[in-house]
């Protein structure tokens, strides 16, 4: 029997780090999506504000089985 996989591209942000943002992304998607079973990052980026970074952002796709 074949699987079926399902891509969606996520974006999240975080204040502590990119692990933490990473986590949230999948977090918050599992709240509606069921059989999430990898992340890959795409992208990451910072805001800075007085030269200090108040944001980890990033960009990833979230991959899921369809049953």
């Amino acid at each position: 029997m074949s699987k079926v996989v399902k891509v969606i591209e996520v974006l999240a942000q975080s204040n502590k780090s990119w692990e933490d943002a990473a986590a949230s992304a999948v977090k918050s998607a599992s709240k509606s999506i069921k059989n999430i079973k990898g992340i890959n990052v795409t992208n990451m980026s910072a805001k800075i504000e007085g030269n200090k970074i108040v944001k980890y952002r990033i960009n990833a796709r979230i991959s899921f089985l369809i049953k």
